[in-house]
């Protein structure tokens, strides 16, 4: 049975829902699933833009025919060559042989990577050509390393249609409600967006500001992503949302903590820290046990808030290792204009808050406050006053 959605009189979404995927790209946690977008445009030529991960395939299939109704598939428009949105293309030339593929150089040089002798006609577009396929235009902008270099979306003019390959998706499967203003996502969407993004596009702000720039001179009046929710309205709070992100400005002002604990002595210095934050009036304070929390958590966390404060043990005279990859991953993925607080612990030679001190000096625009707080193996009373010191230099910086 198929399961489609129309967007306008002519523009439909024709995709599908994984809920079984525990991993996105084998990495990042989805409990809640995932969506791989495709949309058909029935004109005097059909389009059908982009198609699904093979897991998905039967599904999308089904709905790809039961949407063209016995109409021939004029041309398929290939905006991302990932897997996830490009691995049913040999499938669909096979049912639909006379169909012509529409991209740019660098897709047709990934096409013939990913499919070996594969046979098919193509168009190859740049920045700003146009496709007629009747009343409809559609109009090529490319999107270089959003995320994938040979990136690129698609305007339809007419109806204001943006299909945006990866750009404004998110993680979590779509429950038949495909449109953002179906759902609360503020609530149920906003973390799955933001912790989509910062782990697979973050390293690309600049890349991220180049399509924002492009975007803003098209009149888009809805924006059809490759996974989540389409937006038809409110487009302004995503699109916001996207210049914070990509220009690397906190979306909060507010204090993570994150620690990593060995015996529990460092989660107690945290644990500490964030109750005298929160008596002295500061509320948005969240709390992660970086050993076990998901780094892409970690990530979406670092990139919303305006302050970061880092609490472990040293470990054979370095940081202790779940925490210096969270550093490592902040910097490959170029958080900046953030704010650092760090506490030690170590029962000798405590030199943690001193190795992150030098690691966070290797990125842009850190500030690390001077004083950090270190303790020798359990924090007593007798460290108050320089817990409430140390509070007090967060604060002053909030």
């Amino acid at each position: 049975m198929y399961c489609t959605r129309k967007i306008t009189d002519d523009i439909y979404w024709i995709g599908a829902s994984d809920r079984r995927l525990s991993r996105f790209e084998n990495i990042f946690p989805i409990p809640r699933g995932v969506s791989y977008n495709s949309y058909v445009i029935l004109d005097e030529k059909t389009v059908l833009l982009d198609t699904v991960d093979y897991s998905v395939s039967r599904q999308f299939i089904e709905n790809l025919e039961h949407t063209l109704n016995g109409r021939q598939l004029d041309y398929i428009v290939v905006d991302h060559m990932e897997p996830d949105h490009c691995a049913v293309i040999g499938d669909i030339l096979l049912r639909y042989p006379n169909a012509v593929l529409i991209g740019n150089t660098k897709t047709f040089n990934m096409i013939d990577q990913f499919y070996d002798n594969m046979k098919y006609e193509k168009i190859t577009v740049a920045e700003g050509d146009t496709v007629s396929t009747g009343k409809y235009t559609l109009r090529f902008v490319m999107a270089p390393m959003v995320h994938w270099p040979e990136a690129m979306v698609t305007f339809e003019e007419t109806t204001g249609t943006l299909f945006s390959a990866d750009a404004f998706g998110t993680f979590g499967a779509l429950d038949g409600v495909i449109f953002a203003d179906e759902v609360d996502f503020d609530r149920d969407w906003l973390d799955d967006a933001r912790r989509y993004y910062t782990n697979i596009v973050g390293k690309y702000g600049a890349q991220v500001q180049a399509l924002l720039k492009k975007a803003a001179a098209l009149d888009i009046k809805t924006i059809a992503p490759l996974h989540g929710p389409v937006w038809r309205r409110d487009l302004d709070y995503i699109l916001d949302k996207y210049n914070k992100w990509s220009t690397y400005e906190p979306e909060d002002k507010g204090v993570m903590i994150a620690y990593a604990s060995m015996y529990g002595n460092t989660e107690n210095m945290a644990n500490a820290l964030a109750c005298m934050l929160a008596e002295d009036g500061v509320s948005n304070i969240r709390v992660y046990d970086v050993s076990g929390t998901d780094i892409s958590t970690l990530i979406s966390e670092a990139f919303r808030v305006s302050h970061i404060v880092l609490a472990c043990p040293t470990y054979n005279g370095d940081i202790y290792p779940v925490m210096e990859n969270f550093i490592k991953d902040m910097k490959a993925l170029n958080l900046q204009n953030r704010t650092v607080a760090l506490m030690d612990n170590g029962t000798w030679a405590a030199v943690a808050a001193k190795k992150m001190a030098a690691a966070f000096e290797t990125m842009k625009n850190i500030t690390v406050l001077e004083n950090s707080l270190s303790v020798k193996s359990v924090m007593f009373a007798s460290q108050e006053d320089e817990l409430k010191s140390f509070k007090d230099a967060i604060k002053a910086s909030i």
